[in-house]
């Protein structure tokens, strides 16, 4: 048996609502979906999670909505980042945000849900959306170095337990760094833009090396260029796949192990994109 855990950058709960993600979700349904970017108030959001549950009662995957959870954090500046998990599975806890993180800016950015398996395995799965930085603010470089530092410590906390046969984890979001030259089409040109500086990608190689995270879809492809999971919205990049790999899911080794198969669910045209991501789904044994 298998689940399969999705996450997707929705570049507004809302704006893809009217591009009808309905239709992915009801074609879909993973049995975990860690979204971000939701920026939207809590009142505009229960509505749409509510639609999401029919589409999954619709395609036969649950009987009655109330076997469809939710569960989002709301960033306290308007319209900005907003972070959620919708399962199926039983949740046995949440935990909201990154510990030692109090400022406005960095809320909306990580939930943690711990979920027990169909074969009673327990899984803290967490969606996470990292400051996106900007090489000429000083003060948002500064906030994205700082929700890294922090992520190092608790993904540090995450993998103490997984070894010592606690929870496993698997963190899945927008992490906003492609890693290698293989995760960007145009490396050269943007080693000194924010998402592909030398210092950024430094955090990726600690969980990688030092906390022992699996790097799942890279794991399961090898070492090929992309694909890809982001295209700007400008130009014809997504046209002609001029694109980066942010979107992530990293799992500690003993989940990671189980993984199956992935799939990124780049749109057939630009036109019917519902956002500027392309969901990540990965099937996991467990």
């Amino acid at each position: 048996m298998s689940i399969t855990v999705t996450t997707s950058n929705v570049n507004g709960i809302r704006a893809a609502h009217r591009k009808n993600v309905e239709a992915w979700v009801e074609a879909h349904t993973p049995d975990v979906w860690c979204l971000q970017e939701v920026r939207a108030p809590q009142n505009e959001i229960d509505p749409l999670v509510e639609g999401f549950a029919q589409r999954y009662v619709d395609a036969g995957k649950i009987s009655d909505a109330s076997q469809f959870h939710s569960t989002n954090e709301v960033c306290a500046i308007k319209g900005r980042a907003g972070v959620a998990l919708l399962t199926t599975l039983p949740v046995l806890d949440e935990r909201y945000g990154l510990p030692g993180l109090t400022e406005d800016v960095d809320t909306g950015r990580w939930i943690e849900v711990d979920v027990k398996t169909p074969e009673g395995y327990v899984l803290t799965v967490v969606s996470v959306y990292v400051h996106s930085g900007n090489v000429t603010d000083p003060d948002k470089m500064m906030q994205k170095y700082r929700f890294l530092d922090h992520m190092v410590e608790r993904m540090h906390q995450l993998r103490q337990e997984a070894a010592s046969g606690g929870k496993q984890a698997i963190l899945c979001g927008d992490f906003n760094i492609a890693h290698t030259p293989l995760d960007i089409k145009n490396a050269k040109g943007n080693v000194k833009n924010s998402g592909f500086l030398p210092q950024e990608r430094a955090y990726i190689d600690t969980w990688l090396n030092d906390e022992e995270f699996v790097d799942v879809q890279r794991d399961l492809t090898g070492p090929i260029q992309g694909p890809y999971t982001w295209w700007s919205q400008r130009g014809r990049a997504f046209d002609n796949n001029v694109g980066w790999r942010i979107d992530y899911q990293f799992a500690t080794p003993e989940v990671a192990q189980t993984a199956q198969s992935f799939c990124i669910d780049r749109a057939d045209s630009y036109e019917t994109r519902w956002s500027d991501h392309a969901a990540l789904s990965i099937s996991y044994g467990v």
